[in-house]
């Protein structure tokens, strides 16, 4: 398995679609630090809120791309087959891969979240707000759930990279599992407090889709660093333990559809 997640490692670092996901991310870090000045009594929060927004947008590209360029195409190219010449079980190279790109994520979400607290921290000049952001330990827990979220993102594209014939297939469902895991809270929360009869026949079907797809909301802990509204730890835990059952869950089904897949 280490093999595998060496190869990863350098596989990633070198791709080329890589590189402008990066650029992108590095852009997205400077419209943070613009939208600064459209909130003149509260442009760290301001920043602060839009740089995380982009950070979790990057980290998901980051995901997908990873997924695609390192065993995506590898099936689509036949290049698995090198691989699977090695006198070890399947599923070591599809965990391998899922945990080089865990460390490449981390390295991304370190290095995006440094540059998303420099410009927070430059944001607004020196105008000092009523309520200071938290660029600490509750800043750091934040990108770190982000980091998690991206996680999930990239198990749920692995699984559908293993049993996929349509190469683009798990960026483009990858990133609607993405959006919508995202949304789903915020939907039921609506739902749950809406009196729109317009609306109501749509519970049930949110309730049902609630057991299948992952709140990811859950692990968006912004308003920590932002206001200082500490979250509560049992919904933190919550949100991880979903997560971790989640990525296992799809990881374990992976394993299994990768294991029966026939490469003529």
């Amino acid at each position: 398995m280490g093999t595998f997640l060496l190869s990863a490692w350098r596989a990633g670092m070198r791709s080329r679609s890589i590189q402008g996901v990066l650029v992108l991310g590095i852009l997205l870090m400077g419209v943070a630090w613009l939208s600064a000045a459209f909130s003149p009594r509260a442009p760290k929060t301001v920043a602060l809120d839009v740089g995380l927004s982009g950070l979790r947008f990057s980290l998901v590209l980051f995901a997908l791309f990873w997924i695609q360029e390192l065993v995506g195409r590898e099936i689509e190219k036949r290049t698995v087959l090198f691989a699977l010449t090695y006198p070890v079980p399947r599923g070591q190279y599809l965990l391998g891969r899922f945990l080089g790109v865990a460390g490449l994520l981390a390295l991304a979400a370190l290095l995006l979240g440094l540059l998303l607290w420099l410009v927070v921290l430059n944001a607004g000049g020196g105008y000092q707000q009523a309520f200071a952001v938290a660029p600490g330990e509750a800043y750091w827990l934040t990108v770190f759930g982000l980091w998690v979220d991206a996680l999930v993102v990239a198990a749920f594209a692995l699984l559908l990279a293993s049993l996929s014939t349509v190469p683009m297939l798990p960026l483009a469902l990858g990133l609607a599992f993405a959006v919508a895991g995202k949304s789903l809270g915020a939907v039921m929360e609506y739902l749950a407090k809406g009196d729109d009869p317009g609306v109501a026949y749509l519970k049930p079907l949110i309730d049902r889709i609630a057991w299948v797809l992952p709140d990811l909301s859950r692990l968006d802990w912004r308003p920590w660093p932002m206001y200082g509204l500490t979250p509560d730890a049992s919904a933190v835990s919550a949100g991880l333990l979903m997560a971790a059952t989640y990525c296992g869950l799809l990881l374990a089904l992976a394993v299994v559809k990768f294991n029966r897949r026939e490469f003529e």
